[in-house]
């Protein structure tokens, strides 16, 4: 690797050509703070945080995409480069809608944190006209507030370059110019696939999640409901960022006792239908195989990459398997056989998921997604929203014990733990249909080549006669390439995992907000998959059609993997959707 010498306040380093002065400091140890970079999606250098002097040059420069030369000499701190800063976060103050204590955002606002930190005291030094916004709240996963939005445009890099589908982008020129959809539509009337990639790069509270606690609390003090939540697999990976933990922290055992105490009557592991949904899927891609069904079969565990599928590639919604997702297989499965166990009425059962997604919020409202008469569930709150519960009944989490979820439906698989990583549907439905198919136990478990956090990966694997290739995919943008590509013949598959968003669940986007420094220097995604791999290595049983649970929920009530009972159960239909 090509090197040069420079000096950052004067102390000289070695370092990379060709990259930024904010990556060189960095890697220094000095953090240069910025509000609209997003590396490999938003370098832009609009905001004009991250300046600092160049010796040579006549003006300060924005070190997100300044890039480093050959004896270069920078000062990140100078008393100019400090006063600019200051007043580029007045100016933005001057049209910001500063309702601090009651923001969502309040405590881990990017815009709040700089202005504390460069001691900006003077709000109103910029006074004038001030546009006001009407709250955009069409949408049935988010808010969107415009008065606190300081045009960073990291949401429009997210939903255009990550996801391919840019609904939200920047409307009219200077002083008009504001976050919007293309014709000024609410977010509710556009091709928006609810996926939250939006929120969670968001520095301020211009965009959150429909917070729906409030229903949740209802709930839990009417005395006629059984208030029943299940957690997903990717929650006892992330949920302990909210509370000061490192990034990866399992908190499984906190989470059960907090949700616990938060007054639910049954705690439950969304892993048992993470379990169930391979043994369904595994069976119907079988089925497909052996029969000459529609392939590759496409998985449809993600509300997001479905939403997407049935508004951009409506042709390929017969490739979608019928399977429902984890959060609704759960559901329907609490609400008929477990109802029927119980003796409860279904309409007397109010089931609460935790998720990593603002598209589970779209999901609970889909079509098809009532098996007992009522909706298999009724209320999905996101990690954020768990977090502010806890917070808010004054539960101190890092005290809490390790506790375990109920019985029955709070035991599962490694196979099951993983699904919240990109490749994880891909390897436990390998793990139960190349058992299946080849007739003997696997001898190894891992299937290294669809683990990882790439965009896009590709391997084949021989399963008795069979070569079965597959795919696996996160982020839309990436899902819009291998879906090119089957369409064109470039490439052939048997079997594709698609996950809405880019790394999986455990970068969803109703996951913990990070600022920017830790999403450009940190590999987050990574770190949060980590947990979930290191759980399913040490899981006793690592095969979803080995889950004694689940095997008795079937024998009582399902019968066979794909028997009727389970298609009217746990499978749904899809929908064409408009485009535009």
């Amino acid at each position: 690797m090509e090197t040069v010498a420079i000096k950052i306040n004067g102390m000289p380093l070695s370092v990379p050509k060709g990259i930024t002065i904010l990556e060189a400091a960095r890697s220094a140890g000095i953090e240069i703070p910025t509000l609209c970079y997003l590396k490999d999606a938003n370098e832009i250098g609009a905001c004009r945080i991250c300046v600092v002097e160049v010796k040579g040059a006549r003006t300060l420069v924005a070190s997100c995409v300044y890039p480093v030369a050959e004896g270069m000499e920078v000062i990140t701190n100078s008393r100019r480069v400090r006063e600019a800063r200051k007043t580029t976060l007045e100016l933005i103050l001057s049209t910001h809608k500063k309702d601090c204590l009651s923001c969502v955002r309040g405590g881990e606002c990017e815009l709040q944190t700089l202005c504390k930190t460069l001691n900006v005291e003077d709000q109103e030094r910029f006074t004038g006209e001030n546009p006001v916004y009407e709250i955009d709240r069409s949408a049935p996963h988010m808010f969107r507030d415009n008065n606190k939005c300081i045009l960073c445009r990291r949401c429009a890099a997210a939903c255009g370059r990550w996801q391919g589908i840019g609904v939200l982008g920047p409307n009219q020129r200077g002083f008009d110019t504001h976050i919007g959809c293309a014709f000024e539509q609410n977010l509710g009337e556009v091709a928006c696939v609810s996926c939250g990639q939006c929120i969670v790069v968001c520095p301020t509270g211009a965009l959150g999640e429909k917070d729906q606690t409030g229903l949740v609390w209802d709930a839990l003090h009417d005395p006629s409901k059984h208030v029943l939540v299940q957690t997903a697999p990717s929650i006892r990976a992330t949920l302990g960022e909210a509370f000061g933990m490192p990034i990866g922290t399992n908190v499984e055992g906190k989470m059960v006792a907090a949700l616990r105490r938060l007054g639910f009557e049954k705690v439950f592991d969304t892993d048992l239908a993470a379990d169930m949904t391979i043994v369904e899927e595994a069976h119907e891609f079988v089925e497909r195989v052996k029969n000459g069904g529609v392939l590759p079969m496409i998985t449809s565990c993600s509300p997001g990459w479905v939403k997407y599928c049935e508004h951009y590639f409506p042709e390929m919604i017969p490739n979608l398997s019928t399977c429902k997702s984890p959060q609704q297989m759960f559901g329907a499965t609490a609400k008929t056989w477990y109802a029927q166990k119980m003796g409860w009425d279904p309409k007397d059962i109010f089931m609460v998921s935790v998720m990593p997604c603002t598209a589970k919020k779209f999901e609970v409202g889909r079509p098809n997604e009532n098996a007992a008469g009522v909706p298999d569930v009724d209320v999905s709150i996101t990690t954020r929203e768990l977090a502010r519960m806890i917070q808010h009944a004054g539960l101190l989490f890092d005290q809490l014990p390790d506790e375990k979820f109920d019985d029955p439906m709070g035991e599962s698989t490694g196979a099951g733990v993983i699904f919240g990583a990109t490749g994880g549907v891909m390897e436990a439905a390998l793990r139960t249909a190349a058992e299946w198919v080849g007739g003997k136990p696997l001898e190894k478990l891992e299937f290294d080549e669809v683990r990882g956090t790439q965009g896009i990966k590709e391997a084949s694997y021989q399963i008795g006669d069979l070569t079965i290739r597959v795919a696996v995919v996160s982020g839309l943008a990436n899902a819009k390439e291998i879906l090119r590509r089957v369409k064109s013949g470039e490439a052939s598959y048997h079997f594709i995992e698609v996950m809405g968003c880019p790394g999986g669940c455990v970068n969803g986007g109703g996951q913990p907000v990070q600022t920017a420094s830790v999403r450009n220097f940190t590999d987050l995604k990574g770190l949060r998959a980590k947990a979930l791999y290191e759980d399913d290595a040490g899981k006793p049983l690592r095969k979803s059609h080995e889950n004694p649970s689940l095997l008795k929920i079937y024998e009582e009530f399902f019968g066979e993997f794909g028997s009727h009972k389970a298609h009217e159960v746990l499978h749904t239909s899809y929908v064409k959707r408009p485009r535009f």
